[in-house]
């Protein structure tokens, strides 16, 4: 219903008590009102209320008109509120910073409005009322929802010069502000360094603004730093700290982090739950995930996507959709992200048949209109089984654009399975689309090396070199001793590289004689089988897992997260080594989880 709609409406009397009041007693009439807008529920009950304070002489009483807007933001009815307190008749005299603190936060806090947050404040200053230290914190919040680095500063400046950039907590909201507008992060970090006292809110904006722009390394970081400060973290700081661990891929630090929570008593409300189980599934641990599911007592669909995401990841798709299936038994109506998990477990674990029922169940059973999400796993379960031609036909009929990610999809299917001239007319496409998106220059470039056309692939390169764009690197992150290390393609900069190196060749030598070919095809570069085997001991899972094995005790697991997606000669050797090594690896790529143990991986040479 439209506020204009509403405010003609006939205004009946809202209890007798304030109809008994009357204009003789202003007192009883405001208390009354006062007690009514606290109890108010409804837009309809509030318009009522309004006519009845205009009624009353209440227009410009200032505790009436204050709690008339706080209630206001509880009912999404800021701009109707705004309208009122702005209105042509209102008294200026009676606007305090109270009031406008009250309205800049009721629009702070709206999705849609937050924009007006900052306007009510330039009106606050036009108005001559100063603004106090619960301003900033409010119209800061503000910016940082509109992303807006240029707005955030100016309030910043305003801030400082009306002497409140010193406040603890407008300081702390200042951080968040920065950390949540593009290219601010510098800004933020400058200011928290800066601060001559911390508390906990301090250290969790900065370390959650550094988890927001996934410098997971910088987060933890940060958290060391509250440590050695002995400042404890609440839940919320816990939270964001697990987030990282996830990002990196961290799983003893993850650990470690449980033992912390433990041992200092952290609530361990819902969301800190989720948080440890999205780590240990994401981190490659995802028995414990499902152990910490069932120790809940309270669960949310977040719990139980988290648990069914996880399984995905480590192509453990029966099981993902097991669970699913005891979610629906549980009472638990799936949303649109359970399903993206489900999709995604079909896809992982071949299970085309299921992922078609499930998808087709979304309209049919739940009224959920499928995404491009939904969409992109469907396209991802055809292409991982090999059947190109059907997906592309599902894509054709899409009811909806296919993105570029779907299109990418397609594309690395058919280098995969030799369609190579569709290939190439789809990444062609992409290139006209999105010309300053490298990958798909990559795409085409690997399609015609497939192909052995060396000359196209070559000018494909010297156009991204015209265009200053660059592939990105092939890296691998490892954990020892709470040390995160990467190595990149042909990495020498650590310092035990010539040790890396020779145990690299180590290894090739003995899983050649058990049996391992390298998959040259993997090399696009016109070069001979010999550098192309050369390349191949170079790329960076090798050579993190020659440092696992130099640095570890014999039997230990080792456990490495790659950027990108895992190429089939690193697949193939790392099962050979994990058989002759006796080591378990852990592989987390781009896209799932590898386990590798006595020559077999989990995926079933399904990725």
């Amino acid at each position: 219903m439209q506020f204009q709609t509403i405010k003609t409406h006939v205004v009946r009397t809202v209890t007798e008590s304030i109809a008994g009041a009357g204009a003789g007693n202003k007192r009883a009439a405001e208390q009354s009102c006062l007690s009514l807008l606290e109890a108010c529920d409804s837009l309809t009950k509030f318009t009522q209320l309004h006519a009845r304070i205009l009624k009353l002489g209440l227009r410009n009483n200032p505790l009436v008109l204050t709690k008339f807007a706080a209630v206001s933001s509880e009912l999404d009815a800021v701009d109707y509120a705004s309208s009122f307190v702005f209105c042509p008749d209102a008294d200026s005299r009676l606007y305090d910073a109270f009031l406008f603190n009250t309205l800049i936060r009721g629009y702070a806090q709206t999705s849609s409005s937050k924009e007006k947050a900052f306007l009510v404040y330039s009106a606050m200053l036009r108005y001559g009322v100063l603004p106090n230290k619960f301003t900033y914190p409010f119209v800061l919040k503000a910016c940082a929802g509109l992303g807006s680095l240029s707005l955030g500063k100016t309030v910043h400046g305003s801030a400082v010069k009306f002497g409140f950039d010193d406040d603890v907590h407008v300081r702390n909201t200042m951080i968040h502000m920065y950390c949540c507008c593009g290219g601010g992060i510098g800004d933020a970090r400058t200011m928290f360094d800066e601060m001559p006292k911390w508390d906990s809110v301090s250290w969790s904006a900065m370390i959650g603004g550094y988890v927001r722009l996934r410098l997971s390394a910088d987060a933890v970081e940060v958290f060391r730093k509250m440590q050695i400060a002995r400042v404890r973290p609440d839940e919320i700081t816990m939270v964001s700290v697990l987030s990282a661990c996830t990002d990196l891929g961290a799983l003893e630090l993850g650990k470690w982090v449980e033992s912390y929570v433990e041992k200092e008593g952290i609530q361990r409300s819902v969301e800190l739950c989720n948080a440890l189980i999205d780590m240990f599934a994401k981190c490659g641990d995802v028995d414990k995930a499902l152990k910490l599911f069932r120790k809940m007592s309270e669960k949310t669909i977040v719990s139980w996507t988290s648990v069914i995401g996880g399984l995905a990841m480590h192509g453990r798709g029966s099981e993902a959709v097991s669970l699913f299936e005891e979610m629906i038994g549980n009472g638990i109506t799936p949303d649109n992200v359970a399903f993206i998990g489900l999709l995604s477990a079909c896809s992982h674990s071949g299970l085309v048949d299921k992922g078609k029922g499930y998808f087709s169940s979304m309209t049919k059973e739940y009224d959920i209109v499928p995404k491009i999400e939904h969409y992109g796993c469907m396209v991802d379960m055809l292409c991982r089984a090999g059947l190109v031609k059907e997906a592309m036909e599902f894509v054709q009929k899409m009811p909806i654009e296919p993105n570029s990610i779907i299109l990418r999809t397609l594309v690395s299917a058919c280098r995969a399975h030799g369609e190579l001239k569709l290939g190439e007319s789809i990444s062609r496409s992409l290139i006209s689309n999105e010309p300053m998106h490298e990958s798909n220059y990559v795409l085409l470039s690997n399609i015609y090396a497939k192909m052995s056309h060396w000359e196209k692939k070559t000018k494909i390169r010297e156009t991204m070199d015209k265009k200053g764009m660059k592939k990105i690197p092939g890296s691998t992150m490892i954990e020892l001793d709470n040390e995160i290390y990467e190595f990149v393609a042909g990495d020498k900069s650590h310092e035990q590289y010539k040790e890396i190196y020779e145990m690299v060749e180590e290894m090739g030598r003995e899983i050649k004689r058990a049996g391992y070919v390298p998959s040259t095809s993997e090399v696009l570069l016109d070069i001979d089988e010999e550098d192309k085997e050369d390349a191949l001991n170079r790329h960076s899972e090798k050579l993190a897992i020659a440092f696992a094995l130099l640095n570890t005790p014999p039997g230990t697991h080792i456990r490495i997260v790659k950027n990108l997606r895992v190429c089939s000669d690193c697949h193939s050797a790392t099962k050979f080594i994990s058989k002759i090594y006796r080591r378990e690896i852990v592989v987390r790529d781009r896209n799932r989880f590898h386990h590798f143990k006595d020559g077999l991986c989990s995926c079933k040479d399904f990725w």
